[in-house]
């Protein structure tokens, strides 16, 4: 059974790493969302190229 002192011990701890935690900067953020976007939007293209090059070839098996 857990009693009080082990929370307390637990509860020191994760005070202990959070303030160990260092957060990105707001600069960070952006750079890193607007990197995300432009990667999203390149597969996107490529994937959607792709689907359109097979589609063509499959069609023209079926037929």
């Amino acid at each position: 059974m857990i009693n009080a002192a082990q929370v307390k011990q637990y509860l020191k701890e994760v005070r202990t790493e959070t303030r160990k935690v260092t957060f990105p900067t707001k600069q960070d953020t952006v750079t890193t969302t607007w990197v995300v976007i432009i990667v999203v939007i390149i597969i996107g293209f490529y994937l959607g190229l792709l689907d359109v090059i097979l589609s063509f070839f499959v069609g023209m098996a079926m037929s």
